[in-house]
């Protein structure tokens, strides 16, 4: 197995697995998901991929006892897409979340290095 594909298979057991992180009602409930999670992982080869497997669940744990799980993803995502237009103004701010709304066109993606969006828009004439 590859470097890149390992990595690709513990990003996919860490987000199946980090599900609970935006779901923990309780402190209990935490605790016992990152029990699940050490669970999980015990079953990684690999001492690498064990490794970051144990401090993601510890962190998520940590995360959960200081209640910074508790904000829906959806709120977190779309906050995110705000500040990244908050270096623009005017038009350009217009068209920035317009683009990070899914409009226009986008390409690429996070394993090929990132992604372009481009939205292109008419310029009256004056």
């Amino acid at each position: 197995m590859t470097h890149t594909s390992r990595w690709l298979s513990l990003t996919s057991l860490l987000l199946a697995l980090g599900s609970f992180t935006a779901q923990a009602d309780t402190l209990a409930d935490a605790q016992a998901r990152y029990k699940e999670e050490m669970a999980e992982c015990a079953r990684l080869t690999s001492a690498e991929e064990l490794k970051t497997c144990r401090l993601e669940a510890r962190n998520a744990l940590a995360e959960a006892k200081r209640n910074k799980l508790d904000e829906a993803p959806a709120s977190a995502v779309q906050r995110n897409q705000s500040q990244r237009c908050d270096a623009h103004a005017g038009d350009e701010r217009a068209a920035c979340e317009a683009r990070m709304r899914g409009e226009g066109r986008t390409e690429g993606s996070v394993r090929e290095g990132g992604m372009l969006r481009e939205i292109v828009r008419p310029v009256p004439s004056k």
